[in-house]
């Protein structure tokens, strides 16, 4: 999931360009990143020192009961992450999960005041980082729960005693492509095995049983299955 450790270029340029103003600049901005990352970002020339920030990510698990907003674990962990410059406002802007009020005034430094804001480019990654915790926490001890980071490739978590597996279904358009993925694969699991502190990797070319049950349409692939799994504490 690419969006998961990347910050948002447009909002550190936004918010870098408010900081370096000579004269405060009233802003009223709303943009898109990944496709379905929605941001909104607001200030006035009478308040300069506070701007809200707004943003909407995607669901990672459309199987999860819905909610208006975010709960409060993840609120609580975006307050621990920016309490320094940033305060949750509740609720928030409507049609988005999360709204956060910020003010850099309390850092004197133009590094620390940089660095905040390569803090707060990464909100989404806290917002979905926390979705994600709170998933494998309540994972059933069998069967598997789709995850979505992309509408048309999703993939597979699961649970079983003392062990959490990522599955991914694998799809290649390119025949080279599907060949070299096949090969690497395969060594890849062998090479795997051998180390025993790597998570362990397996590939298949039929679904694992975890995955049974599941749709025919999200098990349809030409590059099998590639497995890896972690071991937890029981």
């Amino acid at each position: 999931m690419a969006f998961f450790n990347s910050g948002s270029r447009a909002l550190v340029e936004i918010l870098t360009r408010l900081q370096s103003a000579e004269r405060p600049l009233p802003v009223d901005h709303t943009f898109f990143e990944f496709g379905s990352i929605k941001y909104h970002v607001q200030a006035s020339a009478e308040d300069p020192e506070n701007v809200q920030l707004s943003i909407s990510t995607p669901s990672l698990s459309h199987e999860a009961a819905p909610s208006p907003g975010l709960p409060e674990f993840t609120l609580q962990e975006t307050r621990n992450t920016y309490g320094g410059f940033a305060e949750v406002v509740e609720p928030a802007r409507d049609g988005y999960a999360l709204t956060l009020r910020l003010n850099f005034s309390g850092l004197a430094r133009p590094k620390d005041r940089a660095r905040a804001i390569r803090q707060v480019s990464l909100v989404q990654s806290v917002v979905l980082s926390s979705q994600l915790k709170h998933i494998l926490g309540g994972l059933a001890p069998s069967g598997a729960t789709k995850l979505v980071y992309n509408h048309r490739h999703p993939f597979f978590v699961s649970r079983t005693p003392g062990k959490i597996s990522a599955i991914f279904p694998m799809r290649f358009r390119d025949d080279t492509d599907l060949a070299v993925a096949t090969s690497f694969f395969q060594e890849l699991q062998e090479a795997g095995s051998s180390q025993s502190r790597a998570p362990r990797c397996s590939w298949s070319p039929i679904p694992p049983p975890e995955l049974r049950g599941e749709s025919v349409h999200h098990l349809t692939t030409n590059g099998g299955f590639v497995s890896f799994g972690t071991y937890v504490c029981a």
